[in-house]
């Protein structure tokens, strides 16, 4: 059985927008700046901008099935935007195959800052990007949620409705093919400080 629900949590916040909608648009100030940076790195602004207002949308549809037993809605929410981002998966990785083969591909201008650390960068982005087209959409969706929305194994099993050990299976699966790409390094590395078997790995 769960504690009380913090009354400025997410799970607050759903709860109350059930009697008040108006109040969902917290979550949306919460949320809605990382959920476009992250669906920018893998579709890019234009598509960022349309999927991020498609998850929000989801997500208020939805929220009466949310488990209130969960106080954060992050990884809820970035399993919406991966469900959404999954239905552009050749969009996704015909961008990925492009810029493998050329250097360059206006989709993911975004992973790079500053036009100066383009150039720096590609040598890492080109083969990173070959790697990540090669991998299953499920592979990818586990390793970009780890890496690049900073999101636990738990977190992640949560956001995609699978097993924690489905997490860690997938995750070393995607990290042996990027590490083989780029010669043994992985730039998608992220431990998650909560495991303990990451914790031991990387001691």
């Amino acid at each position: 059985m769960s504690g009380p629900v913090s009354p400025d949590g997410d799970a607050a916040v759903i709860a109350g927008s059930l009697e008040r909608p108006e109040l969902f648009a917290e979550l949306y100030n919460r949320y809605a700046p990382d959920i476009h940076r992250y669906v920018a790195r893998r579709l890019g602004d234009g598509a960022a901008d349309d999927i991020t207002s498609d998850t929000f949308l989801s997500a208020f549809r939805t929220r009466s099935r949310y488990d209130l037993g969960r106080e954060h809605a992050r990884p809820w929410l970035y399993g919406i935007a991966a469900n959404l981002i999954g239905k552009q998966r050749r969009t996704e990785v015909r961008a990925l195959k492009a810029l493998a083969r050329t250097g360059h591909d206006p989709v993911t201008e975004s992973w790079v800052d500053h036009a100066d650390d383009r150039v720096t960068a590609q040598a890492v982005h080109v083969p990173l990007a070959g790697a990540l087209a090669g991998l299953s959409t499920g592979d990818r969706h586990v390793l970009l949620l780890v890496a690049w929305a900073d999101l636990g194994y738990q977190e992640v099993a949560e956001a995609l409705s699978i097993p924690v050990g489905t997490v860690r299976s997938r995750l070393n699966r995607a990290r042996k093919k990027v590490r083989a790409a780029l010669g043994e390094s992985d730039p998608t590395l992220a431990r998650d400080p909560s495991d303990p078997q990451e914790a031991v790995s990387h001691g």
